[in-house]
């Protein structure tokens, strides 16, 4: 072979080692995890700080890398085909168009996109450098490319000037972690708090308040000492007070403001006088997301309100704790009574209570039933039911079977769920 034939092989050789640098680069750009390479530009890595501004103009590197590639490898088959033809004839085409796409599916896409993908922040710092050359000389023209682009991509009805995220950041990190969790990379708690905390600011506190129906309550009519006995009584620190109706609440008693009236009387608890103890009751509208009473119970370092509907009627109570469980789960001291409203049994089944909140039995036992349009296992049923059920009436949906097992006038108390057999 003549001198030009081996420098026609070394020139293919080097474009197709081009290809795969610029093959590789693209993978590892839009593979890199940004928040890795954040926090190494906060270190000082320098080599991060280029790859954070590559990302930044992610369309104009995209088609400098695309232009970059697609030149090196249309230059690459046209020397090889000139080399074929010259040392075979015509026919020289067919095995140039073989050896080519051979060479450059191989080594200049496959490996080093496998590469890439196994490693791609590791990948993305190491070309870095060179990338910024490769968008500086390259990104006007690809810029320019892409204006035609979206030009006639306009004509067809398609704008591609909205840089509008179809996936919210919460949608994106909480599909991360959910991959993440299938992986085996996260545990099922954390998965479960992270969802807890970007869930704050969709749920209502209507989603999470204790209802009217099962507040624990205090009768400021009342004698004295029953009331003293009451709030001794109760797992709570903090209790409504009401006067004439139960949903008429004229204040918020503290047990340790008890003990403290308590002990300047004597400890006389006929003397005792719930109204001069209590504090003033904080109103909040059952629309309020958890995000924002959060922020509110720690700007008034307040733990417990009153929840009430658009007209001011009382529908139930909210707690600092009932919020901080919506993160971290249930939250247990020695003075809580144990009334999980679930149970498991031997057969697959559990049974639970019609009260328990959907958002619970779905943390507990990692189930998807939507709580969209219903709080309650038991609203869960009757929305899909669209009717209050008999008891030992059956549904299936969303893959469960529903028993009820127990009803009490027009409220479900009590169900059997089991996963219906595929």
């Amino acid at each position: 072979m003549t001198l030009s034939i081996w420098l026609m092989i070394l020139a293919i050789l080097v474009l197709i080692c081009l290809s795969a640098f610029f093959s590789g680069s693209e993978t590892a750009l839009t593979a890199v995890s940004r928040a890795r390479i954040h926090s190494l530009e906060k270190a000082g890595d320098k080599r991060a700080r280029l790859v954070v501004r590559l990302i930044d103009v992610r369309e104009r590197l995209i088609g400098a890398l695309l232009l970059s590639n697609n030149l090196v490898n249309i230059l690459a088959s046209a020397l090889a085909t000139s080399m074929f033809i010259s040392l075979f004839g015509e026919i020289g085409v067919v095995p140039a168009t073989i050896v080519m796409t051979i060479l450059v599916v191989i080594f200049a896409e496959v490996l080093p996109k496998s590469w890439a993908i196994s490693n791609p922040d590791k990948f993305a710092l190491a070309v870095a450098s060179p990338m910024k050359l490769v968008v500086g000389v390259f990104g006007p023209i690809s810029s320019l490319i892409l204006n035609l682009v979206r030009r006639v991509l306009r004509v067809f009805g398609i704008d591609l000037d909205e840089n509008s995220n179809p996936l919210s950041g919460h949608e994106e990190l909480r599909g991360t972690v959910d991959v993440l969790k299938h992986e085996g990379a996260v545990a099922k708690d954390d998965r479960d708090r992270v969802g807890g905390v970007l869930d704050l600011h969709e749920l209502e506190l209507s989603d999470v308040m204790v209802h009217r129906t099962a507040m624990t309550s205090i009768n400021a009519d009342d004698k004295p000492q029953e009331i003293v006995q009451q709030i001794l009584a109760s797992p709570h620190t903090r209790l409504p007070v009401w006067e004439r109706e139960n949903d008429n609440i004229i204040g918020i008693i503290h047990a340790k403001d008890m003990l403290r009236a308590l002990a300047a009387i004597k400890y006389s608890a006929s003397k005792f006088d719930v109204r001069k103890t209590m504090s003033e009751p904080w109103f909040v509208p059952e629309s309020t997301t958890l995000k924002d009473q959060l922020n509110a119970f720690l700007r008034r370092q307040a733990h417990i309100a009153l929840v009430v509907d658009e007209y001011g009627e009382v529908e139930g109570l909210v707690t600092l704790e009932d919020i901080l469980e919506e993160i971290v789960g249930d939250i247990a001291d020695e003075h809580d009574t144990e009334l999980s409203g679930m149970a498991a049994q031997t057969d697959g089944s559990v049974i639970v209570d019609g009260s328990l909140p959907i958002r619970d039995l779905n943390r507990a036992l990692d189930w998807t039933l939507p709580d969209e349009e219903a709080t309650t296992i038991a609203g869960l049923v009757i929305h899909e039911a669209k009717m209050i059920p008999e008891e030992k009436q059956t549904f299936t949906f969303y893959g469960k079977r529903f028993v009820v097992l127990q009803r009490e006038k027009n409220r479900i108390a009590q169900l059997r769920i089991r996963n219906v057999a595929a």
